[in-house]
């Protein structure tokens, strides 16, 4: 088995995991604050004792996941050999995300507009530097001849929609692993970058 990036969870507190389901059942919109101090256990005083909004719990899962997210991109990054060894212990970081934590990578992304400007900023500025990180190693890549595109920036915004795209239907116990789909995905996205062979 590949070595994980990351916890074999990553922990939220009962009130941001009770929110967390509810906004993957119903969206954000949909899920009231009733319904969400009722699956934390919780009178609605209770849980505005612990988080003044709706919006503040979103806010939350989006802190807490994407810090996780960037930790090991960084822990990728850092422990990478080679830039091609680089680039797919990044795209595998990316993949393993979004298969096992498939659920705050999808809400995280699809209610970017219902958190409040401030947050909103913050968070879209988290997903731009996580693109970042595919750019940086795609454009290495090139000037070393390994990948042959000359569009890195693009390149990267797709691999990281094609990593994206896994929260939307990887679900566990299918047809394929982990394990496997990040094999079969790096090399589309080293394609993606036209990689040297």
């Amino acid at each position: 088995m590949t070595e994980s990036h990351f916890p074999q969870e990553i922990v939220f507190d009962a009130c941001c995991a009770a929110a967390l389901s509810c906004f993957e059942q119903n969206g954000f919109h949909g899920t009231s604050i009733r319904q969400i101090a009722s699956a934390a256990g919780l009178s609605v005083p209770g849980l505005y004792h612990h988080y003044p909004s709706k919006a503040a719990l979103l806010e939350k899962l989006c802190e807490v996941s994407m810090g996780e997210l960037h930790t090991a991109l960084v822990q990728a990054r850092d422990s990478a050999e080679s830039t091609i060894d680089r680039f797919n212990r990044l795209v595998a970081c990316l993949l393993e995300f979004h298969a096992e934590f498939g659920a705050v990578a999808f809400v995280t992304y699809s209610e970017i507009r219902a958190l409040e400007p401030g947050p909103r900023a913050q968070h879209i500025e988290s997903r731009r530097r996580v693109e970042q990180y595919i750019t940086d190693v795609v454009t290495a890549g090139v000037s070393e001849g390994i990948f042959e595109t000359s569009e890195p920036r693009h390149v990267a915004r797709a691999i990281t929609h094609i990593c994206l795209g896994v929260a939307q239907w990887y679900r566990p116990g299918g047809p394929s692993s982990v394990e496997e789909i990040i094999e079969i995905y790096t090399g589309i996205c080293q394609d993606a970058a036209r990689h040297v062979r």
